[in-house]
């Protein structure tokens, strides 16, 4: 391999060749370049250009175009800069292109109040500037007015942009294996916190429903949900549809769903009806079996996970399911048609595109599945699960043996069941507020003494209180008590309030003890809240 000269070499080396290369003939130029581009070290093509004397009409190029950068700077000076400042503020700081229509409208206004000041030259530069050169001049004004911060890219969307979009008019008939995807939360009312949630995933042509419950909201997990997914459904699946939800649109799931085979959609942001068919089934199947209860923790995912391996079978292999066959519109009204309800299991058995194989399991699969055994699997799921919605996760971590079936007596109770009401625990559960025990207060023995204090000394703070206390009763008071102290002082001061704006209290409202009770703070500062609202 020939030694490679230094930049100085190199130099001299082009001076001296590049002309003799310009002259030569095709084969010379060949040669010549070979043993140039081994002698420097430059890439072949790089060689070609500098030998052929485009490097220096680059670099040529490369000043004019820095020239022309002067001189548009030079052209829209501070005078201009300040101004469109000023109209890009008065205008909310809108974007270039809004802002370039405007600078016509903004501009004479401002000066006709005396805001802006522009000789003539400025003036018509400032009204003939493009939305590309306001971007140049409010680089840097947008990047400190944005603190320093440019617009971040969305969460995912180099991943969200792969995927491509399929709404509800793309499917034309799928085959089974076609399955769309969806989550649901079970975080009762608050959504703060970790709580269990449900991957939905339903087969468009058949309707056969799988549900799988996920403890945590990982990657890492949808990618285990759905590889059990695969194993439980009776046919193979073809493709998964998702939503935009982060926890679908990352390169561990795509990544591993097109590396199993999968085709990977998506459907349109905010375009629910593009996902009708996992829609419709979280609440007919999810909603209906589980309710809105929270649920969080290990525990709460496997008692998920046992009512959804009843309810499975429960579902797809007895309760019929509609279709829909067509819909039209006449004026305001929409009129859809359904074709007759068919069971899940009975549209995959006659269905041309499932193998014989699958549909030999199937066949199988009904001639031991028991309905009543079923159903009493779900119910003692669900009523664990509803014993969880009471708890409210004071006894997360404490597991129960499920107490032994007796099929032959639950099969006697279908006959009166519809007696008692509401049969799924997880659906008749009303939240009992439990009252607080009110427990006898240190205070109740000095509470005459304190409000003695502060009837003769009304900004008496509580520090100064207990230090009393503590001169007069230093085996009983120590700086410990300063929250107790300051508690009975705010509920005193809210009734002295009370009392000085609304008259006195009737004696059968005053509280026995010292010490209000919880119930009775909170009413007390309701009603110094209402005193608000009373005109002066």
């Amino acid at each position: 391999m020939a030694r490679r000269i230094s930049m100085a070499g190199r130099t001299e080396l082009l001076e001296a060749v590049s002309l003799r290369y310009r002259d030569a003939k095709r084969w010379e130029r060949s040669r010549i370049l070979d043993e140039f581009a081994a002698v420097t070290g430059y890439h072949r093509k790089h060689a070609i250009r500098l030998l052929s004397g485009l490097g220096d009409r680059k670099e040529e190029q490369e000043i004019i175009t820095a020239d022309q950068a002067v001189s548009q700077r030079g052209r829209y000076g501070p005078e201009v800069r300040d101004a469109l400042i000023q109209l890009w503020e008065v205008a909310d700081r809108v974007c270039s292109k809004r802002l370039r229509p405007m600078i016509a409208v903004l501009l004479p206004a401002l000066e006709q109040h005396g805001r802006v000041t522009l000789d003539e030259a400025p003036r018509g530069r400032l009204l003939e500037v493009s939305a590309a050169t306001i971007d140049r001049l409010l680089t840097g004004v947008r990047l400190v007015a944005g603190s320093g911060r440019r617009r971040p890219a969305g969460f995912g969307s180099a991943v969200r942009r792969s995927v491509p979009i399929r709404t509800f008019n793309d499917w034309n008939d799928p085959a089974p294996g076609w399955v769309e995807v969806d989550f649901v939360s079970h975080g009762g009312t608050t959504v703060s916190g970790a709580f269990a949630q449900t991957m939905v995933l339903t087969d468009v042509a058949t309707g056969w429903t799988e549900c799988i419950p996920i403890v945590v909201r990982e990657a890492e997990m949808v990618v285990h949900a759905l590889g059990r997914a695969r194993e439980l459904f009776p046919f193979p699946l073809r493709g998964v549809d998702f939503d935009n939800d982060s926890l679908f649109m990352n390169d561990l799931v795509v990544g591993w769903c097109r590396a199993a085979g999968l085709e990977v959609t998506r459907s349109r942001a905010y375009r629910k009806n593009d996902q009708a068919w996992v829609e419709q089934k979280n609440g007919a199947i999810v909603r209906q079996l589980v309710g809105y209860g929270r649920f969080e923790g290990v525990l709460a995912g496997e008692s998920l996970g046992r009512l959804y391996a009843s309810a499975r079978l429960h579902g797809n292999l007895f309760q019929p399911s509609f279709k829909l066959r067509e819909k039209r519109r006449e004026g305001a009204r929409v009129i859809k048609r359904y074709y007759l309800p068919v069971r899940p299991v009975m549209r995959v058995l006659t269905h041309a595109a499932v193998s014989e194989a699958d549909k030999s399991k199937l066949r199988s699969m009904m001639a031991v599945a028991d309905p009543v055994l079923l159903l009493a699997e779900i119910r003692g799921a669900q009523a664990e699960l509803g014993k969880r919605v009471d708890e409210r996760g004071m006894t997360a971590g404490r597991a129960e043996t499920p107490a032994p079936l007796d099929l032959s007596v639950f099969t006697a109770s279908l006959k009166v069941a519809w007696e008692a009401g509401e049969q799924r625990p997880t659906h008749r559960r009303r939240y009992v507020r439990v009252k607080p025990i009110v427990r006898p207060s240190m205070l109740d023995a000095v509470r005459d003494q304190l409000l003695t204090w502060l009837d003769a000394q009304p900004a008496l703070t509580a520090v100064a209180a207990l230090e009393r206390l503590r001169a007069l009763y230093p085996e009983r008071f120590t700086t410990d008590h300063l929250r107790t102290v300051q508690r009975f002082m705010k509920v005193r001061r809210l009734t002295m309030a009370r009392e000085v704006l609304l008259g006195p209290m009737p004696q059968s409202a005053v509280p026995a003890a010292g010490v209000m009770g919880p119930d009775k703070t909170m009413q007390a500062a309701d009603d110094m809240k209402s005193l608000s609202n009373i005109p002066s």
